[in-house]
């Protein structure tokens, strides 16, 4: 970014974003701008938001990273957002070594935007040996340092496991978000909205999400082993004629989604879909739901952007974005906008 006038940044908010996440950024900024950065309303003014394109993320020769934030004294007294995405260890280490900086630069205050907490899936430990990788997660952002207005936030949408919040110290706020607002709202804009049901692939997806989709009914499965099978059946709920939209967090290999699809089609539903709010995907798995690999033809595959890599998953049908662009706005509000 071009050198910044000092006097005209007194008032602004600064996004700064990894490299990876520049899409999400760029969206996130268009959808401040249409909706939320004019003040229209009597009484109330609007902050605005600056995107900083300001961090050179180069390596040095051994592969170790070689940072730099230029206009870096911009950061001085001012609310500061940074969007993050740990979707690998270099990713993270880089990340982090920014994280750690800003507050010493005497920000104002400091809001992490990581919409995937990458290891909340390995939350505890069901023998001794396991290591809870959540925790140490939780405790590396916990050692942001504090703000001259106090803690910094880490905004997080649809953790794992609603405990993780308790993994973090004092020094920082959590603040669990979810994206199932963007599903409700796809599901109500559509034709065939009176037959549509949510099915959870498991009773903790039911307990994480059951309550915000309250306006549809609700179906749910039951998965167990059978040596390295999974095999799920429909314990409540009758999907007969109807589209069902089978609802999680995450997904890994898509194993437990496409069992949970064969059951329900068993059991009468005569169409298919899906929505995950992290599509991670590793080994480029997401291509077993392509039409020519799967045996089961999905209406829908909804997942939205909250890795690097989803959009270019979302060329492909049945995948579609919702992107977290307009939830990440949403909660922006809170973050002091409005002065």
């Amino acid at each position: 970014m071009a050198s910044l006038d000092y006097q005209s940044l007194m008032n602004d908010v600064l996004l700064y974003f990894h490299v990876s996440m520049r899409g999400l950024a760029m969206k996130l900024m268009e959808v401040l701008k249409e909706k939320y950065l004019t003040p229209e309303k009597p009484g109330i003014r609007y902050r605005s938001v600056r995107l900083m394109d300001d961090i050179k993320w180069e390596k040095f020769s051994d592969g170790w990273p070689k940072l730099f934030i230029n206009n870096v004294d911009k950061v001085k007294g001012r609310d500061v957002l940074f969007l993050a995405s740990f979707h690998t260890p270099d990713a993270m280490f880089e990340q982090l070594s920014i994280l750690y900086s800003m507050p010493k630069y005497l920000a104002n205050s400091f809001v992490v935007i990581l919409p995937l907490f990458t290891t909340g899936t390995m939350e505890r430990i069901d023998k001794e040996g396991q290591i809870a990788t959540a925790k140490v997660l939780a405790s590396l952002l916990s050692a942001i340092p504090l703000t001259t207005r106090g803690p910094p936030q880490i905004v997080i949408f649809d953790i794992h496991a609603l405990q993780e919040r308790f993994y973090f110290s004092d020094n920082v706020i959590p603040r669990l978000e979810t994206a199932i607002p963007l599903l409700n709202q796809v599901l109500s804009s559509r034709a065939d909205r009176g037959k549509i049901s949510i099915a959870f692939p498991d009773e903790g997806a039911l307990k994480r999400f059951g309550h915000q989709l309250i306006d549809w009914p609700i179906i749910t499965c039951t998965k167990v082993r059978e040596g390295n099978h999974r095999i799920v059946t429909v314990t409540e709920g009758d999907p007969t004629g109807r589209h069902v939209v089978i609802v999680d967090d995450l997904v890994m290999t898509g194993g437990t989604l496409i069992e949970c699809s064969k059951g329900l089609l068993k059991n009468g539903a005569v169409t298919i879909s899906l929505y995950v709010t992290h599509a991670i995907f590793p080994n480029d798995s997401w291509k077993r739901f392509l039409p020519d690999k799967c045996e089961i033809k999905f209406d829908n595959f909804w997942i939205t952007d909250s890795l690097p890599t989803s959009d270019d998953i979302a060329k492909h049908p049945p995948f579609r974005i919702l992107s977290l662009s307009e939830r990440i706005a949403e909660s922006l509000l809170s973050y002091d906008l409005r002065f």
